[in-house]
């Protein structure tokens, strides 16, 4: 008897999009049975006209197909889905073409016919590799959440906290007192339910935290 979680336990999302319906049907055989959900699309402009992309996710990419071509879609992703990595399957590909897909940014480059296990294990590094993103993604939206508690004081204190500064150096800078940069520190660290400095440091790398506009007595 099938788990009512069943669903929640695949492997994540496989997008195939190619012009071939056998090539389509035996890509879908073969993922469904392995655990991965799959949704197919008979070229890049039927997949256009309702570009849903769940999360985790990876697109499998047929160069040739009639209308919009395998890297003019993948040219589209990077506004639509640019996290979402993209593999190609061709059976007839010139070189520039797959020049063009490598710098775009794709995953890797099967050419048809492939063995199943090859087309396996390039999928479970790709999703592996949209896994991470989905994580990257989510925690960027935690922390900005967690920032928009920050007074407009305790940001400015947590832009030069990252910085390295100390208490005392904080209060020369902006002319506050001591004991008071020292309390906002602390405020700082427990809206962002940080532990230690590098923890906070490590959490707020890569995002802006804008500069101090106060001006100093």
């Amino acid at each position: 008897m099938s788990n009512p979680s069943d669903r929640l336990q695949t492997l994540g999302h496989v997008i195939v999009i190619d012009d071939d319906a056998s090539v389509r049907r035996s890509l879908c055989t073969m993922l469904e049975r392995s655990g991965y959900e799959v949704s197919l699309y008979d070229c890049a402009d039927a997949f256009l006209q309702n570009p849903v992309v769940p999360s985790p996710a990876v697109i499998l990419l047929d160069m040739r197909m009639p209308g919009t071509t395998g890297v003019g879609l993948q040219s589209q992703l990077k506004t639509l889905a640019h996290n979402v990595p993209v593999i190609f399957v061709s059976g007839d590909s010139r070189p520039e073409e797959i020049i063009v897909a490598m710098k775009q940014g794709a995953v890797d480059f099967l050419l048809k016919p492939f063995t199943a296990q090859a087309m396996m294990d390039v999928i479970q590094r790709a999703m592996h590799l949209s896994q991470q993103a989905v994580v990257v993604a989510q925690k960027s939206i935690q922390v900005s959440e967690r920032l928009k508690r920050l007074t407009p004081r305790e940001m400015e204190v947590c832009h030069w906290m990252v910085r390295g500064y100390s208490n005392q150096q904080i209060a020369t800078v902006d002319g506050g007192a001591s004991a008071t940069i020292k309390l906002h520190r602390a405020r700082v660290m427990e809206k962002m339910a940080a532990g230690t400095l590098p923890e906070l440091i490590d959490m707020l790398t890569g995002l802006d935290i804008p500069a101090p506009q106060r001006q100093t007595a």
